[in-house]
Formats: structure tokens, sequence, C-alpha cells
């Protein structure tokens, strides 16, 4: 019990008073939301994606562990939210809406930052976090996307929205200059290592003014079976997936953990953009970063008795 009321103190109130505070500025100044979604992915997003993986300590057979899992979740994932659309007879936009609420989750502005606080002495955990979201951003801008576009539009089109985001190119450029050894001049690193210690507050702060004015209405039966799908089911075929892989360590904390964050912002961007049930997936949204406070704490506190 002292483990879990640590990691409460240590981890998820210092998240939760950054979202607070987002909440609370974003109601009193009114924020502009398009510039902070900018700053957060042309230019923080991408600093910490590269100090992370220039001081990365992740082996090639560790990225190959890293990868096979989160090839095997997603996909379990993928599969048990289309079969529970098709039983609870979802229209194509809610279905869709609802796939991407369970595969989809909040690898950045809420999973990195967690990351960093629960393994700020461990640089791999953190590492691992950074892999974990690009993986998550290509999901998110192939099968997200794809499933959230109607079937006339050009499929070439998450792959143009992929491309166009720095953070994959800042994570390439991070392993090349680390595979090589090449030292990044101090007039450089200063800057990119302010920025990416930056992250944390700006990311949260957003998460919180993104989440501002979202009502809940009533808990609906999609609502509940998103919130089950993310919170609950994804954690628990992780644990069952690390078990199959005989993962351990670090890398096994860090991806049992990363299984657990609330469903990605971009789901209801999707939503929104597309028609498909707007008010739901934004629902979804506010009500699995509000409830990630018991069941993040309750994975990172049965991350360190497990692995």
């Amino acid at each position: 019990m002292e483990v879990f009321l640590l990691i409460v103190l240590n981890v998820i109130l210092p998240v939760f008073a950054l979202i607070g505070a987002g909440v609370f500025l974003h109601r009193k100044f009114k924020f502009d939301m398009n510039t902070l979604s900018k700053l957060n992915t042309y230019f923080l997003m991408p600093c910490v994606s590269f100090v992370n993986i220039y001081q990365n300590n992740v082996g090639g057979e560790t990225l190959l562990h890293i990868l096979g899992f989160l090839v095997i979740q997603c996909s379990c994932l993928m599969i048990i939210s289309s079969l529970i659309s098709k039983v609870a007879r979802f229209d194509n936009g809610l279905s869709s809406t609802f796939k991407n609420s369970v595969v989809l989750n909040n690898s950045g502005n809420f999973g990195l930052p967690v990351s960093q606080l629960v393994f700020q002495h461990n640089p791999l955990g953190a590492s691992i976090q950074i892999v974990v979201m690009i993986f998550q951003n290509l999901l998110t801008y192939t099968y997200g996307l794809l499933n959230s576009v109607s079937v006339d539009q050009n499929g070439l089109k998450a792959m143009k929205e992929f491309l166009k985001s720095p953070v994959i190119y800042a994570f390439l450029l991070g392993l090349f200059l680390h595979m090589y050894h090449i030292d990044v001049p101090t007039f450089l690193w200063t800057p990119i290592n302010n920025t990416s210690n930056a992250f944390l507050a700006v990311a949260l702060i957003t998460l919180g003014a993104q989440s501002a004015y979202i009502k809940i209405s009533r808990f609906s039966l999609p609502l509940i079976l998103s919130l089950f799908g993310r919170l609950i089911l994804s954690p628990a075929i992780a644990f069952i997936i690390i078990l199959t892989l005989k993962l351990d360590g670090t890398t096994a904390q860090a991806l049992f953990i990363a299984s657990s964050f609330p469903t990605s912002r971009n789901s209801a961007l999707f939503a929104l953009e597309y028609g498909n049930h707007p008010e739901y997936a934004a629902q979804v949204v506010l009500l699995s970063t509000l409830l990630s406070a018991i069941t993040v704490t309750t994975v990172v506190f049965l991350s360190t008795i497990l692995f």
C-alpha cells in the first residue's frame, strides 16, 4: 500500500495537477488550441523524441521485442473491438469511432510525461515509450485515419498525414546519431534539451485545455464499452502477451504501463472531422483520461510487483 500511495503522490497527482492547470487557464484565458497543438506536435514532441532516442539504451533485440509486442497487442485490440461493434450492431460511423477509441491511446501528451516520471532514473523506460509513441503515430495515421475516412476517399491521404509529422524524422535522426556515436554540438544540444524538458508541462496543460469544455450527458453502452476496452482489456491483453513472449525487467514494465494509457485525442479529432459521433468520441477521451488516474496507478503499481 505504501508503494501504491507513493505512485499516486509522485506520478499521478503531478500529472493531474498540470491537467487541472490547463483546464483552469483555458477557461480563464481561452487558449488558441490550434497554436498549442502545433507547438506540441511540431516543436516540443520532436525534441523530446530526439533527446530520448539519442540518449537511449534500447538494443536491437529489445527493439524487436517491443515491436513484436506492439504488433500483437494492437492486432488483438483491432479484432476484438471489431467483433464487439458487430455484436452490438453499431452503425458504421459509431463503429469507426469505437474501434479507434479502443486501439489508439494517448501515448504522447499523456503517456510520455507519465513514463518520464515513472522512469526518471531509468532512461531505457522512457526510450521504450518513445518507440511506443512512434508506433502509435503510425497506427493513428494509417489504421485510425483509414478507419475514419469515407470509402470514396483516397487511402494515400493517411500516409501523407503521417509523413507530415516531424516526430518520425526526429526519431530517425536521433537513432542515427546514437548508432554512430556522433556528438551533438553544445550550442545545438542546449536548446534541444531545454525544449525537451518543457514538453511534460506544456503537453499536460494542453491536454487539460482540450478537456475544459467537454460535457458528459449520459453513460451510454458504447461509452462504457470504450472505457472497458481501453482501460481494462488493453492492459489485460498486454499482460498475457508479455508472459507469452517471456519479457521481463524494464521492458515488461514499460510496455505493460504503456498499454494502460487513455484514449487518444486523435480519435475525437477524426470523429469531429468526418462526422462520426464526435460528442461520444470527446466523452471517451475525457472520461478515459479521468479514470486513468485509478487504472494507470494500479498498472504502475502492479508492474513493480509482477516484473
